[in-house]
């Protein structure tokens, strides 16, 4: 199974991606954790990356696309793959398919989670992280309590989890990422919409429900 997961930030695509990787036997593939990698093991491309991110600015497509050929050539997705927040913008989406093109692979699906933006807002805004442990749980959950559940440390909110830096980065995925939604909904293999509302066991009973005939072809 070759699946890319979408949607905007706070969606829940590592949640769920988790759960279909593991479903699907495949590994889930996140950029993020391909450029945390490449920085600790100190590769070319991590080195590259580094310089980029100590800088402040993105890392260009062609380092991210690198990464993500070096991903494809591993045994671990020899059977397939899940890629959680990758591709983000259109040059990105070009150059995978012409890195599946050259190992004569395709994607089997590609599906997005819709959220309303309110909800997203509410989901990250509303996140707090123990200063002590790095636990993470919602106000929802916490009430008035201002100590960790695990180990009773402070709990705060992250600077990029704010109100106003969450609405900037659905800007962002607005203007750089939503497009490629239509570039999928017009590809060969179309765009699968689930409502990323509700519970995490709806949202992966749906996503599943979605992906039954997918697998049934791939494995069939």
């Amino acid at each position: 199974m070759k699946l890319i997961l979408m949607g905007p930030p706070g969606a829940g695509k590592g949640t769920q991606g988790d759960r279909l990787a593991a479903r699907f036997s495949i590994p889930r593939l996140s950029t993020g954790d391909m450029l945390r990698e490449a920085r600790k093991a100190g590769s070319p491309r991590g080195r590259e990356a580094q310089r980029y991110m100590d800088a402040g600015e993105l890392v260009p497509d062609d380092v991210i696309l690198g990464l993500v050929e070096e991903a494809l050539a591993t045994p671990a997705a020899a059977k397939g793959f899940l890629f959680d927040g990758f591709p983000r913008t259109m040059t990105q989406a070009d150059g995978l398919s012409a890195l599946l093109d050259s190992r004569s692979s395709e994607l089997d699906a590609v599906v997005t989670l819709d959220v309303p933006d309110e909800e997203l807002v509410a989901r990250i805004s509303g996140r707090r992280v123990c200063g002590a442990c790095g636990h993470i749980t919602h106000v929802i959950e916490i009430g008035d309590d201002t100590g960790c559940a695990v180990c009773g440390g402070p709990l705060i909110q992250r600077s990029d989890d704010s109100e106003a830096t969450v609405r900037r980065r659905l800007d962002v995925y607005r203007e750089q990422t939503e497009p490629l939604l239509e570039y999928y909904a017009r590809s060969p293999i179309g765009l699968t919409v689930v409502d990323g509302t509700g519970s995490v066991d709806e949202i992966t009973e749906a996503l599943l429900a979605v992906l039954a005939d997918t697998a049934d072809e791939v494995h069939g």
